[in-house]
């Protein structure tokens, strides 16, 4: 990356090899040798962006989060915002971006799913000579093209740095993840009739949707139930060998799913998982709280994509109805973080034995023992295309899981050998593990003080209105015409200080 001047450049690497310490590290050389002005990093979801400002930080770059425009309040050296947020307002960014401003657009396969987010991204950093696109997981252009990035005539994405999850495994970067399937006699009813089947047998679409719905169903004692206690038995030998504090994770259907999920772990291991919901206002903080615990479960729902590091976790139990290559990638992503001075000991992920997880997982252990397949050699279901089931109207009320007696199978492919050397300090190819930068600095990020200084600012601002009968902005007018700003926004880390004084000291005075 050090020799690209201009353009844009697509660093592909597997789930967990540590895509962000490189270009963090890139961007800082840029901004020390004023090459860059500014950093822009854009980022599919909020906590993507604490996490990348939070990573910056430890390596002494500021990145203000949820900014409104590309230019950073002063004693910052860029921003981390969402594309949503670009998208609201892509001219006004496109007017304050500088051709100087480095553009890091982490997770780019999602400019190529949303056609605004991507459209809207291409206009607002348009004017910005480089952008570094950053992405985990292999994509075609079968969806909108992704603003920077080159195809092949197969449409095939074309990384100029790429680095495998095959790479990752035998560097000692990521962990091996063994998948345990699992299969035995399922029935349901299908309208009148009651089909009995296992995976062996070939089913059309919409009967192995229903296999599918029924081995994944909570009702029945011996499907889900039995594995989920498999599971834990796992977990609790692998807690008590050597990982204290091993974590599971199961990945659920739906909401509703979920809750029932969690009553079952419940019942099999006396405690209550956690149970982090998508739409639940507090599900990012109930995420991070979760990664530095010790409780054995958490059960999830569309929370375990990009950006979701819980280095401990070691089981996992696949319960999604989702079984697109990319969501498998992503899901089997979240077992392959490996803990700093720990060796990258094995995960365990339980999968119903689904022809299709199957090939997934197969095309996963065949990239590690071999290396990655040629594009000629993908299946027909290609990565980034939608799983749709296409139902006639009314088929839920048709279908009815009747009974399940499954059991784990042997393990796909056998249990995966230890990498034969482990190198943690830089990784090969120049990637390395984001957890590296974990204890470097252990001062709290500049965006997390200017948070907490605003916030204090604002209590006191409404404490002396009160006081003095008198309204926020008068009182905000005050403070800003003695500390010489505009406004709050143009107030740097020392502004916010001199203000949280000012306040403190009208209010211990009597009005």
């Amino acid at each position: 990356m050090d020799q690209w001047e201009r353009g844009s450049f697509l660093l592909s690497a597997a789930p967990g090899a540590g895509k962000t310490r490189p270009a963090l590290e890139f961007a800082r050389r840029q901004l020390a040798s004023g090459a860059a002005k500014s950093v822009v990093v854009a980022c599919p979801t909020g906590p993507l962006t604490r996490q990348w400002a939070r990573a910056a930080s430890a390596l002494g770059v500021e990145l203000e989060v949820d900014a409104s425009s590309p230019r950073p309040p002063a004693g910052f050296d860029g921003v981390a915002v969402t594309y949503a947020r670009i998208a609201k307002a892509p001219a006004r960014w496109e007017r304050a971006t500088s051709t100087r401003t480095l553009v890091i657009a982490d997770e780019a396969h999602h400019l190529g799913e949303d056609l605004a987010w991507g459209e809207a991204f291409a206009r607002a950093v348009g004017r910005c000579e480089r952008w570094l696109l950053l992405s985990g997981t292999p994509f075609r252009s079968d969806a909108t093209p992704i603003p920077g990035v080159r195809y092949d005539a197969a449409g095939l994405a074309e990384p100029d740095v790429a680095y495998s999850y095959a790479d990752a495994v035998s560097d000692g970067i990521c962990r091996p993840v063994s998948f345990i399937a699992y299969d035995g006699t399922l029935s349901w009813r299908s309208g009148d009739d009651v089909i009995e089947s296992s995976f062996e047998t070939a089913l059309t679409g919409r009967e192995a949707s229903r296999r599918y719905r029924t081995a994944i169903s909570t009702e029945l004692p011996d499907g889900l139930p039995r594995i989920l206690r498999e599971a834990d038995a796992k977990l609790r030998m692998l807690r008590g060998d050597g990982h204290p504090d091993a974590g599971g994770l199961v990945i659920a259907a739906d909401s509703s799913h979920a809750r029932r999920v969690a009553a079952l772990l419940r019942e099999a291991t006396g405690r209550s998982p956690l149970v982090v919901l998508h739409n639940e206002p507090r599900a990012a903080e109930k995420l991070a709280g979760f990664t530095n615990a010790r409780d054995p479960w958490i059960v999830a729902v569309n929370m375990v994509s990009e950006g979701v590091d819980i280095p401990r976790l070691r089981v996992g139990v696949y319960a999604t109805a989702a079984k697109t290559p990319l969501v498998f990638r992503q899901i089997v992503g979240r077992f392959v973080r490996t803990i700093r001075h720990r060796p990258p000991e094995p995960s365990w992920l339980y999968i119903p034995a689904d022809p299709v997880l199957r090939d997934h997982a197969a095309a996963l252990q065949h990239e590690i023992r071999h290396a990655l397949r040629r594009p000629e050699d993908d299946p027909e279901s290609d990565f980034d295309r939608p799983d749709v089931s296409r139902s006639e109207r009314g088929e839920m009320l048709a279908f009815e899981p009747l009974s399940a007696d499954v059991a784990p199978q042997m393990t796909l492919f056998g249990t995966p050998a230890p990498p034969a050397a482990h190198r943690f300090a830089s990784g090969a190819r120049g990637l390395a593990s984001d957890a590296e930068s974990e204890g470097r600095h252990h001062r709290t990020p500049a965006f997390e003080q200017r948070a907490r200084l605003r916030d204090e600012r604002h209590r006191l601002v409404a404490e002396l209105a009160r006081r003095d009968r008198s309204t926020h902005r008068e009182v905000n007018a005050w403070i800003n015409r003695k500390l010489g700003i505009a406004s709050v926004e143009h107030a740097t880390l020392d502004d916010l200080e001199r203000s949280v004084e000012l306040l403190v000291g009208k209010l211990t005075r009597r009005p």
